[in-house]
């Protein structure tokens, strides 16, 4: 894992900004938010896969939405920011920030994983 002078040099300041720092992309505005190909999302930092491209939705709320994460690569924990009661995902590999999980999704796994785009890099599957 490279250390956070790496990653900066790696990553824009967006990506830093979201990713280590725990921000958030302004709605609407992610690359990824109308991508339809197929393949695998990974973390912008460490290339673990995250969500599959079959797991990906619309949910029309600006960011890209999954209802569910590959198991073992995300990790949760209670977000109390900002005066809300939120679950933090995070990249079970590197602790990156990718963004909240909310119990209102509208398949069977009820969950709502919303990922800011640019935390986000898609391998498309080889055709």
């Amino acid at each position: 894992m490279m250390d956070e002078e790496e990653l900066k040099k790696k990553l824009t300041p967006e990506q830093y900004r979201v990713l280590r720092e725990k921000g958030t992309e302004a709605p609407f505005s992610g690359e990824l938010l109308h991508e339809k190909r197929d393949g695998m999302y990974r973390c912008k930092v460490c290339g673990n896969a995250l969500f599959s491209s079959d797991a990906k939705f619309d949910s029309g709320t600006g960011w890209p939405s999954f209802d569910q994460a590959i198991p073992g690569s995300t990790k949760t924990t209670v977000d109390d920011s900002y005066g809300m009661h939120r679950e933090e995902i995070t990249c079970a590999q590197c602790g990156s920030h990718l963004g909240h999980i909310f119990p209102d999704g509208p398949t069977g796994t009820g969950n709502r994983y919303c990922v800011n785009s640019v935390c986000l890099e898609l391998d498309p599957k080889k055709l």
